[in-house]
């Protein structure tokens, strides 16, 4: 099944429906999705890592949870498939999957997020194999409405590091830049965009045609990847760098994502969800930019596409996520039989 989870794109399977062999797996996804090559032409993917992904489902086999989601991040131009991250839009679609392959009779459904052992709740429309996906419900980056996903996060601090702070301290200095190194739910590099020089209200075309920066961004993300114990990330799209800029639009914090070199259209769910976090933490980088307010927890994320709300709470002493959640849609594209192209 093709869908459409929040501001991404991608193609959900049954695990069953795949080869049990990881290497088999991997080998049979980039045949579908028409890796490597920068247009994907022969394949279902759409030429940049936002329309790339899969999500690969399976009853559970723990007891707090309905299903297991394992994302997979296919690459475009290389012949890579990643499982060293969670996507936090594709999980808007989890559940609908779930109950219209007779995974869970109902919402709301409780989703294993196998990439980090985490567990998240999807509430919404529907039962009896029948997902309602139209309704009132805009996001920022998605034409016209749906109907609403509400998602709610347990246990995402520490996702791929194992650590709300992976490097143990609010902040570092790596590559020479002053930063913020979070994971709650996704591993991100919080930066003020001041940091590289640039305003941080750059549109997405003139990020991408900076190739100083994203050099910069690049070394960065390297050095970032050894101090939260991620190791060598040359090949992986964790940790996100967000730079950050004082809100421009009413919101709390203006953002401009890179995953890792690709500038992000809007920003990632988690990724969000994890700048929010470094945002309520005394001292943070470029914490003095953001327009937060005492006992504050719903957070305006702005980013290219427009905004994106977010909700964190924690606990500071000792430092731990109580909560966090967020409201996405979802929408089915398209049922069928997917034909791979033979091996290159």
């Amino acid at each position: 099944m093709l869908m459409r989870g929040g501001t991404s794109k991608g193609a959900y399977f049954l695990a069953e429906d795949l080869p049990s062999d990881p290497a088999a797996r991997d080998d049979l996804l980039l045949r579908i999705m028409g890796s490597p090559d920068a247009r994907q032409i022969d394949g279902i993917g759409g030429a940049h890592p936002l329309t790339s992904k899969v999500a690969v489902i399976s009853p559970s086999v723990r007891p707090d949870a309905d299903v297991d989601y394992l994302f997979l991040q296919v690459g475009v131009d290389q012949a890579t498939v990643s499982d060293r991250q969670n996507c936090g839009n594709l999980l808007a679609g989890v559940g609908p999957f779930a109950i219209e392959r007779g995974l869970a009779p109902a919402s709301p459904v409780r989703i294993h997020m196998v990439n980090s052992g985490s567990v998240a709740t999807a509430s919404f429309a529907g039962a009896d194999g029948i997902v309602e996906y139209d309704g009132d419900t805009s996001i920022a980056g998605v034409p016209g409405t749906a109907a609403a996903i509400v998602l709610d996060f347990a246990g995402t601090e520490g996702s791929a590091t194992g650590a709300l702070l992976p490097t143990g301290h609010v902040t570092d200095v790596l590559a020479g830049i002053t930063v913020t190194c979070v994971d709650n739910g996704m591993p991100v590099v919080v930066v003020p965009a001041a940091e590289f020089g640039r305003s941080g209200y750059e549109t997405v075309a003139e990020l991408e045609a900076d190739d100083d920066l994203k050099r910069g961004v690049r070394a960065l993300q390297l050095a970032a990847g050894q101090a939260m114990g991620l190791g060598d990330v040359s090949a992986a799209s964790v940790p996100k760098i967000s730079l950050i800029a004082a809100p421009a639009d009413g919101g709390t914090i203006c953002t401009r994502t890179f995953i890792p070199i690709r500038v992000h259209e809007s920003i990632g769910v988690l990724g969000a969800v994890s700048v929010a976090t470094a945002l309520l933490l005394g001292g943070a980088a470029g914490a003095g930019l953001a327009a937060v307010k005492p006992g504050q927890t719903r957070f305006d994320i702005e980013h290219p596409s427009g905004h994106l709300e977010v909700e964190v709470e924690l606990d500071q002493d000792p430092l731990a996520v109580r909560r966090s959640g967020v409201v996405r849609t979802a929408r089915k594209l398209f049922d069928g039989t997917v034909f791979p192209r033979r091996s290159l």
